[in-house]
């Protein structure tokens, strides 16, 4: 009897083991946040100034501004941007008719990239020479679109002022204005 009883006990335990319910397993998730910041914004950097040289009453001077350079640290998924150009008349003296180069005589072309980092696409405003613009209004400079998160580019541009009939000798001021958005 006490065999059968034995045999009886291993059973059961064997019978529990073989028909146990499995070990659970058990999950826990962890949502976890960071941010990026910005390491800045969208600035422009410019020459503080440039000289075109000289030339006579009916004459052209043209020369290169020197290194514009737009600065894009705002991290963006879309980080787009224009740059424009516009100038101001360029006076001598008392600013009179005679002492005004007006701005319509004033012409610019970007030319290409000198320098870009980032993804994207970076295109010039006016490529080459034949593109130059009269910039007595505000005109595309550069422009940037696609890509994501930080860029720059910089360029060269090339200033052409024709000096009209009737211009009087002086040296002659006027203000070049780059701006991005």
């Amino acid at each position: 009897m006490r065999k059968g009883l034995l045999a009886a006990a291993v059973a059961g335990v064997a019978t529990s083991v073989a028909f146990a319910a499995p070990a659970l397993a058990d999950d826990a998730d962890t949502t976890v946040t960071l941010t990026v910041n910005a390491s800045g914004g969208l600035t422009i950097t410019v020459p503080a100034s440039a000289n075109l040289g000289q030339g006579t009453e009916g004459a052209t001077v043209s020369g290169q501004l020197g290194p514009v350079t737009v600065l894009d640290q705002r991290g963006s998924l879309t980080p787009n941007w224009t740059a424009t150009v516009i100038s101001t008349d360029f006076k001598t003296g008392g600013g009179t008719s005679a002492e005004t180069i007006p701005n319509i005589n004033v012409e610019y072309w970007s030319g290409g990239a000198t320098s870009t980092a980032g993804s994207g696409t970076f295109t010039p405003g006016q490529l080459t020479a034949a593109d130059r613009v009269i910039i007595n209004v505000p005109r595309t400079a550069f422009t940037h679109t696609g890509g994501s998160g930080n860029n720059f580019a910089t360029w060269n541009p090339t200033l052409v002022v024709t000096i009209p009939d009737g211009t009087v000798q002086g040296t002659y001021t006027g203000t070049v204005t780059h701006s991005v958005v």
